[in-house]
């Protein structure tokens, strides 16, 4: 069995509390008597009971994240930008899965209670009530990408969101610039806010060039390479055949070369192609794809400070809503400038 606290105390001759301060770093100890308690620690190879100690401290340094999906380079990406802020911090992370059900997403919730310091939360599917009944007030929140209905309800959280409709928005812009008048879009999942905004960046780009935007070229997808490729092969059927792709994300639009290559139509001389999220396979296929480049990483490392200075402050600060540019990356899959714009 592992030595307990006391035999910790009674080894270095000291009280449990001076012990107790030494571990979680609080109140002052003089240096000689750390130095004999770290000693004693080492040789009875005691380890703190992180449940005591949480009840001690009041924190279990450890942070939830609630994701949609544990699958794909864009939430390994931002899994990655979380991380490399926690450990910065000297904070762990537990991460949990979802799919899509509201209820299990509520579950989810009441298991994290107790058990982290704060929840950053990434799903299209999580309602500001939904948080507000299975969370406690005083456990700081961060939303990322997640949309919540309601301005009352959304100012309630601290927010960062992607600008979606804008780089979609773009990409089309450029695209019709290069002179593609027929543009097909892959859409994502049609319940996904991402996939809405993209959407609706879309259609208001084809207006804007003076395009009125044809159901027949919005092709369903769901955000994976296989929906991709179905959709890819679903506009090769078309005729005339689109001009220009532009997919709700770069898994679709991957899946969709692949289908295009197998048929024999060359991207871009016959099809231009594009799309969102730039995450960092994009740059590896060939042609390299173009891309609306959203800083992935960077927008979990944002949440976990974020987080962080809201435990800090004990969840008692100016809530903040943010919302992250994106940049178009063109390379060769358009056929336009190789240049990022």
């Amino acid at each position: 069995m592992s030595a307990s606290i006391k035999e910790v105390a009674l080894k270095a001759g000291v009280s449990i509390a001076t012990v107790s301060r030494v571990i979680n770093d609080k109140g002052p100890v003089a240096v000689e008597t750390r130095q004999r308690i770290l000693t004693a620690i080492e040789q009875l190879r005691y380890v703190p009971h992180g449940a005591a100690r949480s009840l001690i401290t009041n924190q279990t340094d450890t942070i939830g994240v609630l994701l949609p999906d544990l699958y794909g380079e864009f939430f390994s990406e931002v899994i990655r930008g979380i991380d490399l802020a926690a450990r910065r911090s000297g904070h762990h992370v537990l991460i949990s899965g979802f799919h899509s059900d509201r209820a299990e997403i509520e579950a989810v919730l009441r298991a994290l209670r107790g058990r982290v310091d704060g929840l950053i939360v990434l799903s299209p599917d999580v309602d500001a009530q939904g948080l507000r009944r299975n969370l406690p007030e005083t456990l700081p929140v961060v939303l990322l990408n997640t949309r919540i209905n309601g301005r009352a309800d959304g100012a309630a959280f601290d927010a960062i969101n992607v600008d979606n409709h804008g780089g979609a928005y773009a990409m089309v812009r450029h695209l019709a610039g290069l002179g593609h008048r027929r543009i097909a879009l892959i859409c994502g999942p049609a319940e996904n806010a991402d996939a809405r905004e993209r959407l609706r960046g879309y259609r208001a780009a084809l207006r804007t060039e003076g395009i009125t935007p044809s159901p027949e070229l919005e092709i369903p997808g769901d955000f994976s390479e296989e929906s991709g490729y179905r959709a890819g092969e679903r506009l090769l059927a078309l005729e005339p055949r689109p001009e220009a792709v532009f997919a709700a994300n770069d898994s679709m639009a991957i899946g969709c070369l692949f289908a295009l290559r197998e048929a024999g139509v060359e991207v871009p001389r016959d099809v231009a192609l594009a799309g969102f999220d730039d995450i960092p396979i994009a740059r590896y296929v060939t042609p390299q794809l173009s891309s609306v480049h959203v800083p992935i990483a960077e927008l979990g490392t944002r949440a976990m400070e974020r987080l962080l200075h809201a435990v800090e402050h004990r969840n008692e600060h100016e809530r903040r809503q943010e919302t992250v540019p994106t940049m178009l990356v063109v390379r060769g899959s358009c056929g336009g400038s190789t240049k990022d714009l």
